[in-house]
């Protein structure tokens, strides 16, 4: 069988946990329970379990091994470093990528690493970049919605460039949207069920509508969870950019032709969903990923359903694709 690469999965640090911790408040609020660790609130509602598993090298590696898993290519996570201010939040990446580099080097055949960034700041955030690409980061990570703000925001275009020009991927993984209380996601964890697949879905749709992929030729953006909701909705995109002119003002090609440059990865819990996935974003443009450690996170589930395709697929899909987007 092809080996297995795990894009989308994550470690955090306890250095990066007592720093949001002491600054992330008023929106991010850490709640340690000595239990399972507790969780991470934003604006009070709980969306981010903490367990012990997150922390451990030794143990993501035998999880690995008992997965069938080759390499992991690890990120931070939500909330990310976008709390604090600036020095605060430069050194929150810091932290994570010079822990993330160290684990390389210690498991040298086993881990790769997406970068964190500082994104509210451009500045800093770009000379963060290159600094982790240097210390061998093979990706970016990034949050869906930075503090609110769209990632196809002005203040960005100095990232994306340097994005672009390093021809890096860009894991795009979700947050509780903005304004979870309004929309009553306190109750019920709705934060992760369904406002994590919204703000990727909304995210990498305006993308699709703004011209970003004209802007910057050389990105591959992977949108977390299948793509959140874009398979399913692939098709009422392209009606919207038939019929109203205000969704043709800014690209030529229908969605559907532009959506065949992203990628996505399997974190699904359908064979179906993950059958549409495949269909929409295509199968050389699918990764694997397990969302380990998560609660969510499911390293056996989501290889059987990615070995239930059909083999060339599965081989594709298993690792061919993360090694030619990865240069692995």
């Amino acid at each position: 069988m092809a080996e297995v690469i795990d894009v989308h999965t994550h470690m955090l640090s306890h250095q990066w946990l007592s720093a949001i911790q002491e600054f992330g408040k008023p929106q991010f609020e850490v709640k340690l329970d000595g239990k399972d660790l507790g969780n991470i609130a934003l604006d009070g509602a709980p969306y981010f379990t903490l367990l012990p598993s997150m922390f451990d090298w030794d143990l993501r590696v035998a999880s690995m091994n008992a997965a069938r898993v080759d390499v992991a290519i690890v990120s931070l996570t939500t909330p990310s470093v976008y709390w604090g201010g600036k020095e605060v939040s430069l050194k929150a990446a810091e932290i994570i990528n010079n822990d993330f580099a160290a684990a390389q080097r210690q498991y040298p055949e086993r881990v790769r690493w997406f970068a964190t960034l500082p994104w509210q700041y451009p500045d800093v955030a770009v000379a963060e970049l290159k600094r982790a690409k240097e210390n061998g980061a093979v990706g970016v990570m990034v949050i869906a919605n930075i503090v609110g703000q769209h990632l196809t925001d002005p203040l960005f275009e100095p990232i994306w460039k340097e994005i672009d020009r390093m021809a890096l991927p860009v894991l795009v993984h979700p947050a509780a949207p903005p304004g979870v209380k309004n929309l009553g996601m306190e109750k019920y964890r709705l934060a992760p069920a369904i406002g994590f697949p919204f703000d990727t879905t909304l995210a990498v749709g305006r993308m699709l509508f703004d011209g970003f992929f004209d802007r910057h030729q050389h990105l591959k953006i992977i949108a977390c969870h299948g793509g959140g909701a874009l398979p399913f909705l692939i098709g009422r995109l392209n009606m919207c950019w038939e019929s109203m002119p205000d969704s043709r003002e800014q690209i030529k090609q229908p969605p559907s032709d532009i959506i065949k440059r992203i990628y996505c990865d399997a974190v699904v819990y359908r064979q179906d969903a993950l059958e549409m996935a495949v269909s929409v974003f295509g199968p050389e443009n699918v990764f694997y990923g397990s969302d380990y450690p998560h609660v969510g996170g499911d390293m056996p589930g989501c290889l059987a359903r990615v070995d239930a395709l059909p083999s060339g697929t599965a081989k594709l899909i298993r690792s061919a694709n993360a090694k030619r987007i990865f240069a692995l």
